[in-house]
This record gives structure tokens, C-alpha cells and sequence, in this order.
């Protein structure tokens, strides 16, 4: 695993009006930090990456930071929250020197601002691996300007509401992406593909297909093996800010840039890609 040099990055300059790029919105599936060591996945999301146009700034919301109001991770370079254990020691030393994005962080604080969804700055919080191990392989010179953003919780109409907030940025070159899993049930780690994994996910591809905002807000009740797939649901937590972001900016054309599921096990990698 390579580890990328770690210094301190220059603060983004915010881009001219014409220089603003139109971006898709996207949830993607992290894949742990053993993400780091699977080149064909890493080489996948450089792919998906390099098809869509370059981002002036990227704002994560991962899976692994929930907080309520909703927080504003640093806006200068930190060291990364090795937010995890058990696992290998180089996993422990990975680099993702990423610029800070103040710029961003006052467009979202104004955008929060204007829906009345309350916000606190987190200056001390750093990206998460469920930001940066995707961002290794989409952004691996680690050039781009990332901000992370918190879940304002786990309320899923709030979640959608909450992407409603954000959606204005796709308009203005930021790379908005939801970062989890569309199944997680850590019981299931290291078992074949079970039949509920690949129920959830089928079911997860055709309301996002359709871009049935209300059946993904409702899927405890309209999903099959929802109590399975989610125990808990803070990994399908980021899919819905994601999918309201979009049906607020009026990107209703979905793809599925990867799919599969990880190491053959019931984590399904489906991805998306809301343009």
C-alpha cells in the first residue's frame, strides 16, 4: 500500500463564476480500510473519477461521523482519524495530505443557514476513512480540496432534507459524495453472498433507478431484509442525503458506475452516480 507524503496543503481559492463546473452527485461504497490494498477496486473508482469532471472541492459525509447539529469537520490539513482497529499497522500510517477547503465551509454554512438546519465547526476533526480511502483511489495526488461534513443524525427524512440543503453546490464545481454501504451487517463478514444481501441490493438498484426518494426514505418498512442488511443503518444513511441533494438538483439520470459485492461476502459495492 502506498502512502501518500504528509504535509500541509494550501487552503483552496474559491473558483471564478466561469470556471464552475456542472458535477453529479454520488454514493459510493468505501470498502474498509483493506480498500486500500485492493488495486482493481482503487483502479475502478480512478476510472469512475476520471470520466466525470474535475471537482473544484469535494464534501464527504461518511458513515463514520454522526454528530447532531450537524458539524463542520477542519478546514486545514489534520492528521486522518484512523477511526478503526485490528487491522495491520500500515493501515495506520496512510497519508492523505488533501488541501483544506475553507471556502466550501462558509458556502455550506450559508446554505445550512438558509433551510434553518443548525451547525457547529469541529476545527480539530480530520477525514475519516470513509473519506479518504475512497478519495485514495478517485484522487490519489490528493490535490483535490475535501471538507467533511457530519450526518445530522440518522433521521431518514431529515437526512433527505439535509442533501436538499447541500444541492446547490453540484452548480458550483463541488463534488458532493455519500459514503457508506447499501448492505452492512458485520455478522455477515466473511460468509458467502447471502440471498437477503443481494434481495437489499436489487431493491436498492431499482428505487434508485426510479429515483423513488420516498421508498429509500421508507425502507425499513418497503425493503426486503432491511433489519438484516441494517442492523443499525448509519452506512445507508449517506445514500439518502445524496439522493435528496439530486432530486433537488434535478439529477434524475442514475448509473451504477460499479457494482459486485466485496471479497464475495454480503457487502454489496454498488455505487452511484445521481447526473
Amino acid at each position: 500500500m502506498a502512502a501518500v507524503a504528509c504535509s500541509r496543503a494550501k487552503p483552496e481559492a474559491s473558483p471564478a463564476p466561469s470556471e464552475k463546473k456542472r458535477m453529479p452527485l454520488v454514493f459510493l461504497a468505501h470498502g474498509a480500510p483493506p480498500l486500500l490494498d485492493d488495486r482493481a477496486w482503487l483502479a475502478e473508482l480512478g476510472t469512475w473519477a476520471a470520466e466525470m469532471p474535475r471537482p473544484a472541492s469535494i464534501l464527504v459525509l461518511s458513515a463514520h461521523w454522526d454528530e447532531r447539529p450537524a458539524a463542520i469537520g477542519a478546514v486545514e490539513a489534520l492528521p486522518l482519524v484512523y477511526d478503526f482497529s485490528g487491522f495491520p499497522e500500515r493501515f495506520y500510517r496512510f497519508a492523505y495530505p488533501s488541501p483544506g477547503a475553507p471556502a466550501l465551509a462558509a458556502r455550506v454554512r450559508a446554505l445550512l443557514d438558509a433551510r434553518r438546519i443548525a451547525h457547529v465547526d469541529r476545527p480539530d476533526r480530520g477525514l475519516d476513512h470513509g473519506t479518504y480511502c475512497p478519495l485514495a483511489g478517485m484522487y490519489p495526488k490528493a490535490d483535490v480540496p475535501v471538507l467533511q461534513v457530519s450526518l445530522p443524525g440518522l433521521d431518514p427524512k431529515a437526512l433527505v432534507a439535509f442533501g436538499r440543503a447541500l444541492a446547490p453546490l453540484a452548480d458550483e464545481g463541488v463534488l458532493v459524495i455519500g459514503s457508506g454501504f447499501l448492505t452492512h451487517n458485520m455478522r455477515s463478514l466473511g460468509q458467502p453472498v447471502a440471498s437477503w444481501a443481494r434481495e437489499f441490493d436489487g431493491w436498492a438498484e431499482q428505487a434508485l433507478a426510479k429515483n423513488d426518494v420516498d421508498a429509500l426514505v421508507d425502507f425499513r418498512v418497503r425493503a426486503p431484509a432491511a433489519s438484516i442488511a441494517h442492523p443499525t443503518h448509519e452506512h445507508y444513511a449517506p445514500v439518502l442525503v445524496a439522493a435528496g441533494a439530486a432530486a433537488e438538483a434535478g439529477r434524475t439520470q442514475v448509473t451504477f458506475p460499479i457494482t459486485g459485492f466485496w471479497n464475495e461476502t454480503s457487502f454489496t459495492r454498488r455505487s452511484v452516480q445521481f447526473t
